[in-house]
Order: structure tokens, then sequence, then C-alpha cells
């Protein structure tokens, strides 16, 4: 079943998007008992600006927090608020390998993004990937997604990860004492205190 997007409700004044027993904590209910399934939040977020709006707010955030409670937990911690706003790319971060693009970063070869049904974000992982200098940074990342067969270039593998507290870490304030340019396909998303990446690249030949 295909629903094409509303961005704004279509509906009459007394539309029960927003009025009658269709209520919040209702739809919580709901989606609490189908254990949060990604591909029906996807779905309701098209029916309308209203229903859209609360999945981004409550039903990617309990997600997010059912799929990865520690990381969850960790990246709130001290009464941070910092991913507020940004659970839907979160969401999509712990599902979903984006791939990449003939002539990107791996000039001859198309990998379609894709569904990934079992990931394991590691903090311990994530220290590998940091200057030594940038040790007490916290960063996230999952275990390779791994892309089998890829002629003379090899086996390509791609991680996806997320910083805690970006704003405050070292990583950034080097990046920008370095000017280093980003990847314009390989930072999918941006904020001053959340810096979420999609997409880091090995490429491994036999």
């Amino acid at each position: 079943m295909i629903i094409t997007k509303q961005y704004r409700c279509i509906h009459s004044v007394s539309c029960r998007c927003t009025k009658g027993h269709l209520t919040e904590e209702v739809i919580f209910l709901v989606f609490d008992q189908l254990n949060w399934n990604p591909k029906l939040v996807a779905t309701l977020s098209c029916v309308c600006k209203w229903f859209d709006d609360l999945a981004k707010r409550v039903l990617w955030k309990e997600f997010c927090k059912t799929r990865a409670p520690k990381m969850m937990l960790d990246l709130q911690s001290n009464g941070s608020h910092n991913i507020d706003g940004n659970w839907r790319a979160l969401g999509k971060l712990l599902i979903y390998c984006s791939g990449c693009d003939e002539g990107g970063l791996f000039n001859n070869i198309l990998i379609p993004g894709h569904f990934v049904y079992k990931t394991r974000f590691s903090k311990t992982s994530g220290k590998s990937f940091l200057l030594p200098q940038c040790k007490t940074d916290v960063l996230y990342v999952s275990d390779p997604c791994e892309h089998l067969g890829q002629g003379d270039d090899g086996d390509v593998g791609f991680f996806r990860g997320i910083f805690k507290s970006f704003a405050t870490s070292k990583v950034r304030k080097l990046l920008i004492n370095r000017s280093a340019p980003l990847h314009p396909t390989g930072m999918k998303h941006q904020r001053s205190d959340v810096l979420v990446i999609t997409k880091c690249i090995f490429n491994q030949v036999l």
C-alpha cells in the first residue's frame, strides 16, 4: 500500500486527526502494542501533517528508546535534550544503510540504500575511530554493514554512528581548526549539539 505524503492536513475542522477519540494517548498505546514498528510509523506520517508531527515528536522517540535503550539513555544523560527534534533521523540511522552512489566515494561502485534488520551500536568500537587527542569524546558506531563481491575494489563496508554532545567535542574543535571539508553526501544531519554520521566507509581488498 502506497500513501501519498500530505504536507498539511486536508481534512475538515472536525477532522479526527485533532478531535474525538483519536488522541495522542490512543495512538501511543496502539504503537506500543505494535512494538513501534518503523514501517507503520512511516506510513502514519504520510497521512497528514498532524500525524507527521506526532511521529517526529513521540513515535520515533519511543522507537529509538526501544531499539537502543542504553545508547539513548547515555545520549540524554545529564538532562541533555540534544536529540529532541531529530528522532526520525536517528531512527533511520538505526535501521537504514544509505549505500553509495556511483561516482561518489567509490567511483565505479553503486550500492543502493537498504534496510538493516539487526544493528548493534558500540561506544567501545567508536573509540577506535577517534584520534588519540579526541579519546575523551563519546562516539557510538554500528557494526559494519558489509557488501560483498564488489569486483576489483574488494568488499565494501559502511559504518553508521552518532556523537554525544558534538558541539563540545574535541573532534568538532579539531575539524574547525583544520578547516576540514565534509563530504556532501556523507554528512546527512548536523545540529549544534548532535552530529549524526551516516556514512563512514572502509574498503577491504582481499
